[in-house]
């Protein structure tokens, strides 16, 4: 059997079109088994290193900033004209957490009242010290795992692609899907499923979050989240961030 192959390899090596489709045979076959092997979990680990060292960074150096928020409530099919608008003002410290200005208002006064403006409260309980840690998207919050496919291209940036599920059932942790920056391991998208429902009356919301990179830090640019109950019917809230201003530590 052995002088058989013996044989067969020769003859191959002596046909240049054979000689070629067995290099590549060869090329392949090495390529299919380094990908099966080890290195997918050594490069996971690696992404998942990078991963909190991006949070961490971020709140380390970023000592407060303000922003602008847009928000837009929409009910049933019409994504085109919002039944309720806000317009509010962002300024976060760090060590103190959020507080909101409301720069503007306009429809469904209900809506403002019992959907917008309970919606900052909750983000402003959030983002008090001692809370806000807990919705961090790091290894401590969320189990994940690095999707297979390689390097994925979002809002023009590479991103690696986690698999991620939240530790703990909350309104504002997820079970879903991460996108983070292949060579800094900041945040660039998020999209799932809250695990816990805001209220009873609420049904599963679904949530989406996309960053930019602003100063070295990734700092939300828009957000969507969607409910449907047979109570309420179909609601979509979107925000919009602008104008954005950092107040960084020195010598960062």
């Amino acid at each position: 059997m052995a002088h058989a192959l013996g044989h067969e390899r020769i003859r191959i090596m002596k046909n240049p079109a054979r000689k070629a489709a067995f290099v590549m045979t060869l090329i392949i076959a090495l390529w299919l088994r380094a990908g099966a092997g080890g290195a997918q979990q050594a490069d996971q680990a690696a992404v998942l290193k990078s991963v909190d060292a991006a949070v961490s960074y971020r709140f380390q150096n970023v000592l407060g900033f303000t922003a602008i928020e847009h928000y837009a409530v929409y009910r049933g099919g019409d994504e085109t004209h919002a039944v309720a608008k806000m317009t509010v003002k962002d300024t976060y410290k760090k060590g103190a957490g959020k507080e909101y200005t409301v720069l503007s208002q306009s429809g469904s006064g209900v809506v403002v009242h019992f959907g917008l403006k309970p919606l900052l409260e909750n983000e402003k309980t959030i983002n008090l010290p001692g809370n806000v840690e807990q919705s961090w998207f790091n290894t401590t919050n969320y189990e994940m795992k690095l999707k297979p496919g390689g390097v994925a291209k979002v809002n023009g940036r590479d991103c690696f692609v986690l698999d991620v599920r939240a530790k703990r059932e909350a309104p504002n942790t997820i079970d879903g899907t991460l996108w983070v920056d292949a060579q800094s391991g900041m945040i660039v998208r998020l999209d799932g499923t809250a695990t816990k429902r805001p209220s009873v009356l609420a049904g599963p919301t679904h949530m989406m979050r996309d960053y930019i990179n602003l100063s070295g830090f990734p700092m939300a640019s828009h957000a969507r989240a969607e409910s449907d109950s047979m109570l309420i019917g179909r609601i979509v809230v979107t925000i919009d961030y602008s104008d954005y201003h950092l107040q960084l530590r020195e010598n960062k």
